[in-house]
């Protein structure tokens, strides 16, 4: 992890690859590097900074080059270090000291991933005379590739690929092939774009090629390509030469664009109106259609309406959207729903189900963990599958015979915000068709839900318009270490939602309790140093509720409560209260979780934080 580019033109290529990384930022780094083709001379940048340091390094180096390749890496084996920053060279076998000076390398690479098997080719490579200078495992890639070198880089790369267990996205110069780059795919995204002049590029999102190619091919998992100024070739995990179409990229990427935000974050949280809005436009109704894939509305509307049950599979924030969506499954289908973690489901025994709508959520449908749960989930014969996902040209939304997706539109912010909203609109909609296909929605119910929806935007405008009342919540939680959220029923996943922000990007301490368990252990910990923020919405379950914050209340500890204008919670001492829009019903999480937003982002810039790139995190987790 975490972003590559690469570029083979007939200009200098450093502007553009410099731009990439500077478009992939988002995805958190730690460190980043740059590789480019000379006279039968391989030549790097690498640093531990940020990208715009890396281009003045390159302006002083007088780096340029017409083929190219660059990287910005999330550590995994390794510690942030100048020394484990890609790009990686090999010098051959017995080459001069273990340290590579940065214009002696003979081959060049940059890798998304994990390789699991590093360590036996490392003992095998260091057997064969190859020094190692890293402590990465990708180090192994680029040394495994040298040795099979015999004047062909593609089929060197190909014969590595078959000896590499793991996860990886590849992209490889040879200092003998002069404008040549070689690339390679399995479970880590890589794109080919295709530029005028005979450009041709390669990323690991299509972001970083917007405004510089009209059409990409999305390389699939055992694929390995060979690019070269005006061609390209394109082998199949067998070998063989393979037709991928190529699609037009994305337009429309001024979206990402800061504007007059501070932080992308508050960006992205300010334009969950308009992602609401884009994701419900040509909605007229809860059916079928709404989750067609290429099989048409017919196989959509077999798939739902035979389902025994619906089991969920997601990571982080993805899995909260299921949690809830369980919620309104089973209120409103009658449908048994269960929401796994990704990362655990294919490790554990489980009774599989061939009738069973399998629903895989994430934002960017590349989620490593989450894609193999579904591939797991297919090897049992649960073949029923339906991605929600933002990405359209997503590994998941390729695999999957359904999908729905969001438009939340580029979300550029590490912790996500429209994306899981947006996710939350889709899972609703489902939950509505499921039960209509049922018999359990009556159109006059249709309607109200319908309606309800396309308030939401105005809805959510209102809870936008509470951020001042939010930021003199936020300066008190600066000077905090731990923090406790509590919520009850559809609430308790958006209460856990709450938390995971204000620790992703504040770094406070922070739990999440369903209300009723506080008197079960967690009620050791109040004090009135633990501030204990409650999602009150008036609900069946507020008379419960209130009772559990009496039990903080009587041990001294201070309540945040974010209550429904009609729950007669009033601030008063021990108890800060902001009033929320009237009660939304079922659709009450999204409002109160993007209060819990606007909490979260303005407790860590009254920190002092980076928000939009918090430490040790990367927005796409394309490894295990």
């Amino acid at each position: 992890m975490c972003g590559i580019v690469g570029a083979i033109s007939q200009g200098d290529i450093v502007p553009f690859l410099i731009e990439g990384l500077q478009r992939l930022e988002y995805r958190g780094y730690d460190s980043c590097g740059v590789a480019v083709q000379g006279q039968r001379v391989l030549r790097r940048v690498r640093g531990i900074a940020r990208v715009a340091d890396l281009a003045a390094q390159c302006a002083a180096a007088q780096l340029a080059g017409t083929c190219g390749i660059a990287h910005t890496r999330w550590a995994t084996h390794g510690a942030p270090a100048v020394g484990n920053a890609h790009p990686h060279f090999s010098m051959g076998p017995h080459g001069a000291g273990t340290q590579p000076a940065d214009d002696e390398g003979r081959v060049t690479l940059v890798h998304n991933g994990i390789i699991e098997n590093h360590e036996e080719l490392r003992a095998e490579l260091l057997a064969a005379g190859y020094h190692f200078a890293s402590q990465t495992d990708t180090e192994v890639i680029v040394h495994l590739i040298d040795s099979l070198y015999t004047g062909d880089l593609l089929a060197a790369v190909h014969a590595a690929a078959q000896r590499l267990r793991g996860s990886y996205a590849i992209a490889v110069m040879h200092r003998d092939e002069p404008q040549r780059l070689v690339a390679a795919r399995a479970g880590s995204p890589l794109v080919l774009g295709l530029g005028a002049d005979g450009a041709r590029f390669l990323a690991s999102d299509t972001l970083a090629l917007a405004g510089v190619c009209g059409e990409a091919i999305y390389l699939r998992d055992g694929d390995v390509a060979s690019l070269t100024l005006g061609a390209h070739q394109v082998l199949g995990a067998d070998g063989q030469p393979a037709e991928r179409p190529a699609q037009p990229v994305p337009v429309g990427e001024q979206g990402v664009q800061l504007g007059a935000y501070r932080h992308y974050m508050q960006k992205e949280i300010f334009e969950q109106p308009r992602a609401i809005a884009d994701t419900l436009e040509g909605v007229e109704a809860a059916d079928a259609a709404l989750f067609a894939g290429e099989g048409g509305v017919a196989e959509a509307q077999q798939i739902l309406q035979n389902a025994s049950r619906v089991l969920i599979l997601a990571c982080g924030t993805s899995y909260y959207a299921g949690c809830v969506a369980r919620e309104w499954i089973e209120a409103l289908a009658a449908l048994p729903c269960s929401v796994e973690i990704a990362s655990e489901y294919r490790y554990r025994a489980s009774v599989p189900d061939a009738r069973t709508l399998v629903v895989g959520i994430s934002q960017s449908g590349e989620t490593a963990d989450t894609l193999a749960a579904l591939r797991h989930a297919r090897t049992l014969g649960m073949e029923q599958q339906l991605a929600v996902c933002n990405v359209a040209s997503s590994a998941m939304v390729r695999e999957s015979r359904l999908r729905y997706l969001t438009r939340a539109g580029a979300e550029i912010g590490v912790a996500s915000t429209k994306a899981f909203t947006t996710q939350l609109a889709g899972l609703f909609l489902l939950a509505l068709t499921l039960a209509k296909l049922r018999g359990r929605l009556a159109p006059e119910q249709e309607a109200a839900q319908l309606r309800a929806m396309r308030h939401l935007p105005a809805a959510l405008q209102a809870v936008l318009a509470l951020e001042p009342q939010i930021i003199g919540w936020a300066e008190q939680f600066a000077s905090k270490e731990h923090a406790l959220f509590l919520g009850r029923g559809l609430h308790y996943p958006i209460a856990q939602e709450g938390a995971l922000k204000l620790k992703e990007i504040s770094y406070i301490h922070a739990e999440a309790y369903a209300a009723g368990e506080l008197k079960h252990g967690p009620l050791a910990l109040v004090t009135s140093a633990m501030p204990v923020v409650t999602v009150a919405p008036n609900d069946a379950l507020l008379e419960k509720l209130k009772s559990n914050m009496q039990e903080v209340r009587a041990r001294g500890g201070v309540l945040y409560v974010l209550a429904d204008a009609d729950t007669h919670i009033a601030s008063e001492d021990g108890l800060h209260a902001i009033r929320m829009p009237e009660h939304y019903g079922l659709l009450s999480p999204i409002l109160h979780a993007v209060a819990l937003q606007l909490l979260a982002y303005h407790t860590a810039v009254a920190r002092g934080n980076d928000v939009d790139k918090p430490r040790n995190l990367a927005k796409s987790v394309t490894v295990e």
